[in-house]
Formats: structure tokens, C-alpha cells, sequence
């Protein structure tokens, strides 16, 4: 049960952390294509990193990179692909550690069950053949199973919500980076 206990505590914490994150690292898209529109054909670089900066998500930094290094001779293509990498990277962070807690927790949570079962049986042969003697054990051994269940459904929900949010993210990205790339390209 212990691992079972520490296991939804993570779960909850995890969420909880990328909740907040992804809370404070939303872009308002709308604006932003507004301003690559506006900006980038009449060459306001410092006015578009301006306001890219004080945007502050995800979407609009992974532009400001490139932004930044415009007055370089460097590859826009690579640059805003490099960004884009990182930042979902970032976004993915410790999504793996709720796949993991979805697929470990009920096999916890039969391996609890497996553990009481062989106790409640010992008890049958202690008990002199009387089989009431196990039922106690028994169906305190199957509250492991539905423990590991129940911290597999709370870890499903959660990294499903988590995902659909990095997915929501990543759209944001690409859409934002074909538009600049386009208007560069343009430009």
C-alpha cells in the first residue's frame, strides 16, 4: 500500500505542477499572428521581440528566438525548429512518470493482493482447517487491488487532460511558425 500511497501523491503533484505551468505559459495567438502580420513586412524586429517578450508563453518565445537572432546569418528554418524541440520538450515534462504510474499501479496493487492472499492462506492452515478463518484476510488483501486501480483511473485522467493540453500547445507552435517562417520567407 505504501508505494501505492507515494505513487497517487506523485500523481497529484505532477498535475498539479504542469497545471500551473502550462497555466503560465499560454500565448494569445491571435495577437501574436497580428503582430507577425504587422511587424515583420515593415522590418519592426525590435518592436516584434518587444512584444514577444512581454507576451511570455511558450509559443511566442519559441518566435523570439528567431526574432533574436535575425540580424545574423543564420538558418530561421533551423533555429525555430531547434526552439520548437525544446519547447515541447519542456511541455512533456514528467508525462512519462504518469504513463509509468497508469501501468505500474494495479500490477502494485495485484502484487498487494497476491502478498495478503498467501498471508490469509497461511492463516487457513494455522487455523486448523476452518475456512472463516480467511475471509478477513482476504478481502483486506483485495483493498490493495482497488487502491492500484483507483491510482491508475486518477493517473489516466491526469495525463490524458495533461496531454490534450501539450497537443493544444504544440498546434499553437507550428501554427505560429509556419506564419513567421512564411512572412520571412516572404520578406
Amino acid at each position: 500500500m505504501y508505494p501505492l500511497v507515494i505513487a497517487s501523491i506523485a500523481v497529484v503533484a505532477i498535475f498539479i505542477e504542469r497545471f500551473n505551468y502550462y497555466k503560465k505559459c499560454r500565448s494569445d495567438t491571435q495577437l501574436i499572428t497580428g503582430m507577425l502580420r504587422e511587424y515583420i513586412p515593415g522590418g519592426k524586429f525590435d518592436e516584434l521581440a518587444d512584444a514577444l517578450a512581454k507576451d511570455g508563453g511558450i509559443p511566442a518565445s519559441v518566435i523570439l528566438d528567431g526574432v533574436k537572432c535575425i540580424h545574423l546569418k543564420a538558418d530561421q528554418n533551423e533555429l525555430i525548429e531547434g526552439a520548437s524541440s525544446r519547447a515541447v520538450g519542456e511541455l512533456r515534462k514528467y508525462l512519462n512518470y504518469l504513463d509509468t504510474i497508469v501501468t505500474l499501479s494495479p500490477l502494485m496493487g495485484l502484487l498487494g493482493t497476491v502478498i495478503g492472499m498467501v498471508e490469509s492462506f497461511n492463516v487457513l492452515s494455522t487455523a486448523q482447517g476452518q475456512p472463516f478463518a480467511i475471509t478477513g484476510g482476504v478481502a483486506e488483501a483485495l483493498v490493495c487491488t482497488g487502491t492500484g486501480l483507483f491510482v491508475a483511473i486518477l493517473s489516466l485522467l491526469a495525463y490524458t487532460y495533461l496531454s490534450q493540453k501539450v497537443s493544444e500547445f504544440i498546434v499553437q507552435i507550428e501554427t505560429l511558425d509556419s506564419l513567421y517562417l512564411s512572412f520571412m520567407k516572404g520578406r
